[in-house]
């Protein structure tokens, strides 16, 4: 067996655990946001202090939430997306269907 099964067997059996799962879930969820966000910024040639004035935030607040290091509220990411020129889309999708 190859290291990559051996991992893989590993993670699948943590994420049994429903408290890993949550964790696991919350932590996607970060970095996905955060990502979003980091592209569409680099996408408009903006720096994060330009993005953090945008939004009536401080740049480490930019920089953590890009790395995925806090999660968000609602009212958060409206303002992160008026600050990119963009509309914040709310949807739950199937879970057969997601990523």
């Amino acid at each position: 067996m190859s290291d990559r099964e051996d991992w893989d067997e590993l993670r699948d059996e943590a994420l049994g655990h429903p408290e890993a799962r949550a964790s696991y879930e919350a932590a996607r969820i970060r970095f996905e946001l955060g990502r979003a966000v980091r592209e569409r910024r680099e996408e408009l040639g903006m720096t994060q202090t330009q993005l953090a004035r945008a939004a009536g935030l401080k740049q480490p607040a930019v920089a953590r939430f890009e790395s995925g290091g806090t999660m968000p509220t609602l009212p958060l990411l409206e303002r992160l997306a008026i600050a990119l020129g963009m509309r914040l889309q709310v949807a739950f999708e199937p879970l057969d269907r997601a990523g």
